[in-house]
């Protein structure tokens, strides 16, 4: 479709995409470089084998219309919010993205909506003063002063509360042509209601440079709802290059009360690396330090019915919404279940497992949702035991 091709020439520099190709033709080979004593290999058996799934349908907008991709969710004062990513608005006048004729009609890099109780429908924030139908302003702002532009990217993942009512959010700026900047932190406060980003912090808008640290946040954030502890999973630093080492995902975790100081930030050098370390970045990269090794984007969540996490993602480069489980956030992981498998729009991309746990916190029950070419899915998984 059109505005697929518009969003691919905007971003055809864009080392996430170039990413998703390495993982096709890079994958069999890297599995075989994999050697027995890697932390980040599957461990154990998952308790989810049965289960049901049920196809509920397309998440749109109540009080806008665009395209749109991600969608993460989280939580700030007893509300659950998603922060999608690139959001491209649809014609004047249109409230139907089905509908939508083809073209290119404007876009922001990213936006936040507020969930409903209906996984189908959410309710757009920020909203610009177009007429009739307004459109989402971006979410987490661009500065000139750093050298951005709105072209830049700025890939959220989940909100994450802090503390006062406060939270923060983890982006990746991505400056297109010239290539990944670095993962940050932002503030986000409410400001006449709607959760806004008050404050970016480091020197250039990002605390760790993509060339030589994690891109921590790029993979997942969550805030820990058994612990006092965010956690914030990232890619490998863009200087490496290899298939192995590039598809490893590294940890760190800040107690939630100090999100917005880089000292008070833990990172996990492993286990035979000596765990966690305050204040010490890594400065090694490879398996012994890593947590995971070849996931997508995705979203984490407690269980109650098994009493366990979960991480939601799916393939990389593929369409099968995949869940792994872990007693601990650092690991080991079990091997993924797969759960469903989507099929692609007009043969667009599929990606981004997000979760749903505000809609059934015994468990029992986990809606999901991913992106399948611009276009938001969700499904219900029913589990039993």
């Amino acid at each position: 479709m059109l505005r697929f091709s518009i969003l691919l020439a905007f971003l055809v520099a864009s080392p996430a995409l170039a990413g998703r190709n390495a993982f096709r033709s890079g994958h069999a080979d890297s599995v075989k470089q994999r050697r027995d004593g890697d932390p980040t290999q599957p461990v154990g058996t998952n308790p989810i084998s049965k289960f049901s799934i049920m196809y509920l349908g397309q998440q749109t907008a109540n009080n806008s219309c665009s395209h749109r991709d991600l969608g993460f969710t989280g939580e700030l004062q007893g509300k659950w919010y998603a922060i999608f990513g690139d959001t491209l608005w649809c014609d004047q006048g249109v409230t139907d993205p089905s509908k939508d004729p083809e073209g290119f009609h404007g876009m922001v890099r990213d936006s936040l909506s507020l969930m409903t109780d209906n996984p189908l429908v959410v309710q757009d924030m920020h909203l610009n003063d177009d007429s009739p139908v307004r459109h989402q302003l971006q979410f987490v702002p661009f500065n000139a002063a750093w050298g951005e532009t709105n072209t830049y990217g700025f890939g959220g993942t989940s909100l994450v509360e802090t503390a006062d009512g406060a939270g923060a959010v983890f982006y990746l700026v991505n400056a297109n042509d010239d290539g990944l900047k670095g993962a940050g932190v932002a503030k986000v406060e409410l400001v006449n209601g709607e959760p806004t980003v008050t404050q970016r912090y480091g020197d250039n808008g990002y605390w760790w440079p993509s060339q030589n640290t994690p891109r921590y946040g790029d993979v997942a954030a969550f805030r820990d709802p058994r612990s006092d502890y965010i956690y914030a999973w990232g890619g490998a630093p863009t200087s490496i290059t290899d298939n192995t080492g590039s598809q490893y995902v590294y940890l760190l975790r800040v107690k939630a009360a100090d999100a917005y100081d880089l000292s008070k930030y833990e990172y996990w050098w492993g286990t035979a690396g000596g765990g966690w370390k305050q204040g010490q970045p890594l400065t090694q990269f490879g398996a012994q330090n890593a947590v995971m090794w070849f996931v997508g984007q995705g979203q984490f969540v407690w269980s109650e019915f098994f009493q366990c996490y979960i991480y939601v993602h799916l393939s990389p480069g593929g369409s099968d919404v995949l869940l792994r489980t872990a007693t601990s956030l650092e690991g080991p992981w079990t091997p993924d279940v797969k759960v469903y498998t989507a099929t692609p729009i007009d043969g667009g991309l599929t990606y981004a497992g997000v979760a749903h746990p505000y809609l059934d916190i015994s468990g029992q029950t986990l809606t999901i949702s991913y992106t399948n070419n611009n276009h938001i899915e969700v499904i219900k998984v029913t589990f039993s035991k």
